[in-house]
């Protein structure tokens, strides 16, 4: 439970998904429009890469179509290297390029990436040091790509222990925790190729640990986009933007509404921590629908 009443500062957790990462940039895009300052910003794999962009101040339209050219073909080299099949030298080449070799502590909004050690298991968050090193991590699906090191670990794709990193945010410092999973469907898409089978497969494991997680959020999007494709979706990109645009510009309000109403929701929260473990059945029933409000689906 989070016990600073006051604490209204937006975060926004943008989570893994591939291809399908453009329907955060229509997210984002709702926010701008809608004029909501997003004070804090962490993402996983996909979910980095947009969010970075968003960070260090790229205009909606380019990160539009930056994402909507994005193929997997064009950011995959194949290697012989023992540890996977390709490396992420074409992702580290268009950071470079349209961002700089800039620093995460230097975004323009606080920023946090989320990666996996994968000789440890254990989720590695990073907040500070080079931007292109730690979202190529993050990038990383195990068993397709070569682990990135950074600091003497081997660091794979943040998804494995927190596909939509909420707990980055609440670390950060959020008050108000905003969770966008691109994978909010419970049956997977007929695969029709090795990479779908992948996908599915990395999918359904990370799945079942992230419903849980996700219970930390205070508002949650999930996204059914499973008629989209986890490779490339250059001839639909419109319609999978509209995907996360839409959703978040009709409830956008719900947001402002939570936000104002902050220091009650917190008030209560904290009665129902205080009181005894046999809370009276009125109580509990007065209290559950006002988390159903603010919940997302």
């Amino acid at each position: 439970m989070k016990w600073n009443p006051l604490n209204t500062r937006i975060g926004v957790a943008l989570g893994g998904g591939a291809a399908k990462g453009l329907a955060h940039v229509g997210v984002l895009s709702a926010f701008d429009e809608e004029n909501v300052r997003i004070d804090y910003l962490s993402g996983t794999s996909i979910g980095a890469l947009v969010a970075s962009y968003y960070a260090f101040g790229k205009p909606i339209e380019e990160i539009r179509a930056i994402g909507s050219d994005l193929h997997v073909t064009k950011v995959i080299n194949f290697t012989l290297k023992k540890r996977g099949f390709f490396t992420t030298d074409s992702i580290r080449s268009m950071i470079l390029r349209d961002l700089g070799d800039v620093h995460i502590e230097d975004a323009k909004i606080p920023l946090s990436i989320c990666t996996t050690d994968i000789m440890t298991g254990e989720q590695v968050t990073f907040e500070k040091g080079s931007l292109a090193d730690a979202v190529c991590a993050s990038m990383a699906v195990p068993g397709l790509f070569v682990p990135v090191e950074i600091d003497g670990r081997m660091l794979v794709d943040g998804g494995i222990v927190e596909n939509v990193p909420v707990s980055a945010l609440e670390d950060m410092g959020a008050g108000i925790i905003v969770a966008i999973d691109l994978n909010g469907i419970k049956k997977y898409p007929e695969p029709t190729d090795v990479m779908d089978v992948i996908g599915n497969a990395i999918d359904i494991g990370i799945d079942l640990r992230t419903r849980d997680q996700l219970k930390k959020a205070d508002i949650v999007l999930s996204l059914d986009l499973s008629h989209y494709s986890r490779v490339g979706n250059s001839d639909n990109a419109l319609a999978l933007f509209m995907e996360g645009y839409w959703p978040m510009k009709a409830r956008i309000k719900r947001l402002l509404w939570y936000k104002r109403t902050n220091y009650l929701v917190y008030l209560l929260k904290a009665f129902m921590e205080i009181m005894p473990l046999k809370v009276p059945e009125l109580l509990k029933r007065l209290y559950r629908p006002a988390r159903a409000r603010i919940k997302i689906k």
